[in-house]
């Protein structure tokens, strides 16, 4: 049963949440009022032709080229304040997927409004999360999250006494590289970007290739559910059928399990109750395993905890670093393992501060420029090597 009508608009409407976004929409009959996206004007425009929202915004450079095939009464805006205009329509529920640090803004709008926000940009939440839910506090806004991961965490969390809770925790794939090759110096983009069961962008991609996603969902956990990061595990699950578990002082657990389908944290974030999706029943047959992450191999969830407990300004840092070095390995700059190296050089250059929108934009300027010397540094060094 679907809760009445349910207005959207989709922030990042052409990436993999936000076209998964719209699948939903277009499954449960959801009026879409606004679109917000980057370059791709192609599937905007399809987008839009389908969807016929109020308000689509899109980048200045493509602006010309969509502008002439939105359908009768569509309003065309561009740039940052495009995508704020989009997040603070009157809808019911604004989807937030902008990947990055790009959509921390738009984000924020929409909680300034007092929207409620389904949050697909874990990163809002990890450079600015106590930012963020004073906002929401301040307007009435809510944050549900998108997030298969959070979104099991929120709904095991429903209606149990706090007190009563030990510990998240958040299941991991392993990626590709969970049981090789031993070697990751020599691996791949295009192994990296071969993920075992989800569909998603390449950075996201990558950042679970290097476990990276989970300590981003470690720090996000954090800050959404306000728990001490000690009470927050990460469990490496290979078939990600359990999506997220809470550990009670009982010595019982919750767990919420599903198929690898984000249509289904996204339906849920939508407010839209829990109609039909399509899928089917879960088949319940095969074998379900547990393990530890292996630190070792992967560095970067480690230094994610770091971060978290450096506190301030150090997830920024963090954040930043990650984006300019995974963007470096996508372009075949840097090995796989550098990725990791290029986190602990920034995160050690990290300078403590208060946590305001002003410092966490400086800082995150600070540790790009950072990290851009030291992907240069290892792309000579690498160079050398070959």
């Amino acid at each position: 049963m679907i809760r009445g009508v349910r207005t959207i608009a989709v922030l990042g409407s052409t990436g993999s949440v936000g076209t998964q976004t719209l699948e939903v929409a277009r499954h449960l009959g959801l009026p879409v009022q606004g679109l917000a996206a980057g370059t791709n004007a192609d599937l905007l425009v399809a987008q839009a032709a389908e969807f016929r929202p109020r308000l689509v915004s899109c980048s200045q450079e493509v602006a010309a080229s969509v502008r002439p095939h939105l359908p009768a009464g569509t309003r065309l805006v561009t740039g940052p304040e495009g995508a704020h205009e989009v997040a603070v329509l009157q809808v019911d529920t604004v989807v937030a997927a902008i990947t990055g640090m790009a959509g921390l803004s738009s984000t924020a709008a929409a909680l300034t409004a007092g929207r409620h926000v389904a949050l697909a940009n874990k990163e809002s939440m990890v450079v600015a999360g106590p930012l963020m839910r004073e906002l929401a506090q301040g307007t009435g806004a809510r944050i549900t999250p998108v997030d298969s991961e959070h979104s099991a965490l929120f709904q095991c969390l429903l209606g149990e006494p706090r007190d009563a809770v030990a510990a998240l925790v958040l299941t991991a794939s392993g990626g590709p590289f969970r049981t090789g090759p031993a070697d990751l110096g020599d691996v791949t983009l295009e192994q990296a970007l071969a993920h075992p069961n989800w569909a998603m962008g390449p950075k996201v991609t990558v950042d679970s290739a290097t476990l990276f996603n989970k300590g981003l969902e470690v720090l996000e956990a954090h800050f959404l559910f306000e728990f001490p990061l000690h009470d927050i595990e990460v469990v490496v699950h290979p078939q990600s059928l359990v999506h997220g578990m809470v550990r009670f002082r009982d010595g019982s657990i919750k767990a919420q399990v599903g198929p690898h389908d984000m249509r289904l944290p996204i339906m849920y974030a939508l407010d839209a109750g829990r109609p039909d999706s399509g899928l089917g029943p879960l088949p319940l047959r095969g074998e379900w395993t547990f393990e530890e992450p292996d630190h070792a191999r992967f560095p970067s969830l480690g230094l994610a905890y770091l971060a978290g407990e450096m506190g301030g300004l150090a997830p920024t840092y963090l954040n930043a670093a990650d984006e300019v070095a995974v963007e470096a390995f996508i372009a075949r700059r840097l090995p796989f393992t550098a990725i990791a190296e290029v986190l602990r050089a920034v995160l050690e250059a990290a300078k403590p501060g208060e946590l305001t929108w002003e410092s966490v934009m400086a800082a995150d300027e600070r540790a790009r420029m950072l990290a851009t010397e030291a992907v240069d540094r290892l792309a000579r060094v690498n160079a050398r090597s070959a």
